[in-house]
């Protein structure tokens, strides 16, 4: 199964010494039955980008917690097997867990298939999002619409052999 890892650049960059995503539990994101439910597509492109698209946006919940950060989302896509993915059935209805699995323990960085990553010039408008997620989750329209401002912003596809030129 293919899983989406939302993280931040110091998140890859731990990895990357590391050699592994982890310690578990890690949160990830893949295609649940729930997320098909909710995207309602067969295709399994679109609804694996769906995937990637919830990661990103716990991507941009992360770089909101961790100010220091650079301002790029930072999604890693690794290969686990199916029964190392587990959904919580007790969240399987809060809109903020679709697509939402779970990975035990660590996940090595040999898996990855890819990652994926704002261009430089998408940097200012995910700082502001991330500023405005606070007020976008109290109902602010206008901070909600900055938030979904940054999904006009494809992230880029990169190798795993590309990560010490991401992080350099």
């Amino acid at each position: 199964m293919r899983v989406y890892v939302p993280l931040t650049l110091p998140g890859l960059a731990q990895a990357h010494k590391a050699g592994e995503l982890g310690p578990g539990p890690l949160t990830a994101y893949a295609v649940t039955p729930v997320l098909r439910e909710w995207y309602v597509s067969d295709d399994i492109e679109e609804l694996e980008y769906a995937a990637l698209g919830r990661a990103a946006a716990a991507s941009l919940r992360l770089l909101a917690a961790d100010p220091g950060a650079p301002r790029r989302r930072i999604v890693v896509a690794v290969d686990v097997a199916d029964e190392d993915a587990a959904t919580d059935p007790d969240r399987g209805l809060d809109a903020g867990s679709i697509g939402e699995v779970r990975i035990a323990g660590p996940v090595p960085l040999a898996k990855a298939a890819a990652v994926h990553a704002d261009a430089d010039d998408a940097e200012a408008d995910v700082r502001a999002a991330a500023d405005a997620l606070g007020a976008a989750d109290l109902g602010d329209d206008d901070a909600r619409f900055t938030v979904d401002g940054v999904e006009d912003h494809e992230l880029l596809w990169f190798g795993v052999q590309e990560i010490p030129g991401l992080l350099g």
